[in-house]
């Protein structure tokens, strides 16, 4: 018996690549059943592009500063990465705006470290830490035309300690959040995501 295809997606990045690096270590796993096709930048030389281009992935960048409006950019981003035909796209750590013509075309899914709706936005680790929350986390959900307000899929809890700063607390976090991306987007590639009045599932 033959197994069945991999789910293809384009997975998108802003800086390091550490969520992109849990999805190209668990997609060398053919039963995990998803294919990266390429990964998207919005700026070039990060390390994110690195690490695909040491798996072996194609990349794409589009940068927003070559566009004479965002609505140019958005639509040939659209373009770049239509080209590629992903079930679906996932944004991980891509620190962009995405617009109609991407959103309006594909289910984006987003890795956020905080557990949204609270600490949404560029800085939610800093939020957390300067609002005394006792405990944050992460949350996947799908995007929409807001900020981190889209459908959430699945959040993980991190304690805060008395001692963390930004840095160790986004560590700790990311300790969850990468394994949480990965089983979601796997779930997402072998079953589908379902979004309907506001809410996201996965059957």
């Amino acid at each position: 018996m033959t197994s069945p295809e991999p789910t293809g997606i384009v997975v998108l990045v802003s800086g390091s690549g550490t969520n992109l690096q849990a999805l190209i270590d668990a997609a060398a796993d053919p039963a995990y059943g998803v294919r990266i096709l390429a990964v998207g930048a919005d700026r070039a030389g990060i390390e994110g592009l690195r690490r695909a281009e040491a798996a072996g992935i194609p990349t794409l960048v589009c940068r927003v500063e070559d566009f004479a409006s965002r609505a140019d950019w958005d639509a040939a981003f659209a373009e770049l990465i239509g080209e590629h035909d992903p079930a679906f796209v996932v944004s991980a750590g891509f620190m962009k705006l995405l617009g109609p013509a991407v959103l309006g075309r594909w289910t984006v899914v987003n890795t956020h470290p905080a557990l949204l709706p609270a600490f949404p936005g560029a800085h939610a680790v800093r939020d957390a830490l300067a609002a005394g929350a006792a405990q944050t986390g992460c949350t996947v959900h799908v995007v929409d035309a807001g900020v981190d307000t889209g459908p959430v899929l699945a959040q993980a809890t991190v304690d805060v300690a008395g001692d963390d700063t930004e840095d160790t607390l986004h560590e700790r976090i990311k300790a969850v959040e990468h394994p949480l991306l990965v089983q979601i987007v796997g779930r997402a590639a072998r079953e589908g995501i379902t979004v309907s009045e506001g809410k996201a599932s996965i059957p």
